[in-house]
């Protein structure tokens, strides 16, 4: 066991690991301040220079995306692709989408939404509930989709481009429909990618060691 998480950890990588230490220190230090949104803020000064900026049109266009980012048609998603993986006998990929995307859950809505309690934005575009630190959206996207780029760019290298250009497209969407409506403060948004990225480091790290571990088995 012991070889197993030292051989985990390497895979990772020192800079991702201390990443990983970095944001825990800083969700840590910054989480009681969290609940109070001085008006002078960073959070407030950008979501109100969005909704005076931003043209009506474009801005029913990123309410559409939101809505379409929600947790039913991702869901549609994963499913789709793990039938995909599934009907592939792609086990080990497939494993990894289920804890990844399911870890990320339970780690934002169960774990750190709880914890911090920070309430979202006044005046939001959507009927929304629930805490608002760190936006759900922003970290399973990242988790999802990327994970879905490399776990797919492995088995189909010629569509690796293809991929990761419509992802980083759709993901910032996301991103930007989440603080448009007023879903999130946009400091929800950074710590949401900070955690979806490490969470995402783990898990491609014990893939890579599991299947590293399965070829030395079957070779021996």
């Amino acid at each position: 066991m012991t070889r197993l998480l030292l051989d985990w950890f390497k895979v990772l990588g020192l800079p991702r690991l201390c990443f990983a230490l970095l944001l825990l220190l800083l969700l840590a230090l910054i989480g009681p301040n969290l609940a109070s949104n001085p008006r002078d803020s960073f959070d407030h000064q950008l979501l109100e220079g969005l909704r005076q900026h931003v043209p009506v049109g474009l801005g029913s266009f990123l309410l559409i995306i939101y809505k379409l980012s929600g947790v039913h048609v991702t869901g549609v998603l994963v499913l789709a692709l793990l039938c995909f993986l599934a009907l592939k006998h792609f086990w080990q990929d497939l494993i990894c989408l289920v804890l990844g995307t399911g870890g990320i859950l339970v780690i934002v809505d169960q774990i750190l939404k709880p914890w911090f309690d920070r309430p979202r934005p006044e005046g939001s575009l959507l009927a929304l509930t629930g805490h608002s630190f760190p936006s759900g959206h922003a970290a399973g996207s990242v988790v999802f989709y990327f994970m879905s780029c490399i776990i797919l760019a492995a088995h189909y290298p010629r569509q690796r481009w293809f991929l990761f250009l419509i992802s980083s497209l759709w993901v910032a969407l996301v991103w930007s429909s989440t603080i448009y409506s007023r879903a999130h403060w946009p400091s929800d948004i950074i710590a949401g990618a900070a955690v979806g990225y490490v969470w995402l480091s783990f898990c491609l790290a014990g893939r890579n060691v599991w299947k590293r571990y399965r070829c030395l088995s079957s070779s021996s």
